[in-house]
């Protein structure tokens, strides 16, 4: 079973008004569901680029910017619903601050092509989330979504550095992680980009980073954003060699399109070269605590 995904690097614009808006991401989607893709991915924080219509004072004031976004937020779920139905795919939209539980979660909510609506949180929050943004992990509640034989679930950017999360999915039956992302510098980048790596090697799955692109002065929240669209495979039988299945080049805009073949990865789980997702329990069990032994100084 082969199924097309589209990863969008996504550069922010700065409409001038909801139409333009609207405008602009249904060109993104209708150009994605022209790749024949069945799946099409924007990055974290992609919707903050609504951050445009908002009074100018807001647009550097990261506390009030996020309560002024919230009625863009229902308004935001039926638009992507709508492109969803039209274009009959499904969409991971990106993410931008939700009310939730007293605070602000990061959330990225997920749109199948009849219609259906959910939604990931993100769990671990950057410094500049927690920190300056106060915006807060979501509950924990892990979502693993279905599209006929894809199973994937989403690992926003910090989440990908972390192997809790995936591996849950990955135990759940995801043979896919969707990895949407907003990094200001390439190393914030190599971190996002070596843990997905790291995740399709350890879980023997498919990953898909969708960076956002920015140069965005006029707020505080988006300013410089940089990326490379990639998707990533365990290094085994009948999958690249180095694990990278595609990549955009640096700071590149547009759809990266990828076929995954969801029979190699049966492949690899059972008779790959190495057996990472099978060794996983022995891995966590085997290593006692450690003992400390000197060598003496050094000269």
């Amino acid at each position: 079973m082969t199924v097309r995904i589209a990863a969008a690097a996504y550069p922010i614009t700065r409409p001038g008004n909801w139409d333009e808006y609207t405008a602009n991401l249904r060109d993104w989607v209708r150009q994605g569901a022209e790749t024949d893709a069945q799946l099409l991915i924007f990055p974290e924080y992609a919707a903050l680029e609504l951050v445009a219509l908002l009074p100018a004072e807001l647009h550097h004031d990261i506390l009030g910017m996020r309560p002024a976004l919230t009625p863009f937020v229902g308004r935001v779920v039926d638009l992507h619903r709508s492109l969803a139905l039209e274009f009959g795919i499904a969409i991971v939209a990106g993410s931008l601050p939700v009310a939730a539980a007293g605070g602000f979660v990061n959330r990225a909510y997920v749109f199948g092509p009849g219609g259906a609506v959910g939604h990931q949180d993100k769990l671990m929050m950057t410094r500049f989330e927690a920190e300056e943004w106060n915006v807060q992990p979501g509950n924990g509640e892990v979502t693993l979504f279905t599209l006929g034989d894809l199973k994937f679930g989403v690992v926003i950017c910090y989440d990908s550095e972390f192997p809790q999360l995936s591996r849950r999915l990955a135990e759940a039956g995801a043979n896919l992680l969707v990895v949407p992302s907003f990094t200001e510098t390439r190393r914030g980048y190599s971190r996002v980009r070596i843990g997905s790596m790291a995740r399709a090697l350890e879980n023997g799955l498919y990953t898909v980073q969708a960076p956002l692109l920015a140069d965005a002065p006029w707020s505080y929240a988006l300013e410089t954003a940089v990326g490379a669209a990639g998707v990533y495979a365990p290094a085994d039988v009948d999958l690249p060699e180095d694990g990278v299945v595609a990549e955009l080049g640096w700071n590149e805009s547009g759809w990266l399109t990828a076929d995954l073949n969801l029979a190699a990865l049966t492949q690899v789980r059972g008779a790959g070269h190495v057996l990472n997702f099978r060794d996983r329990v022995a891995a966590q069990e085997r290593p006692r605590l450690p003992q400390t032994l000197s060598l003496g100084q050094l000269q």
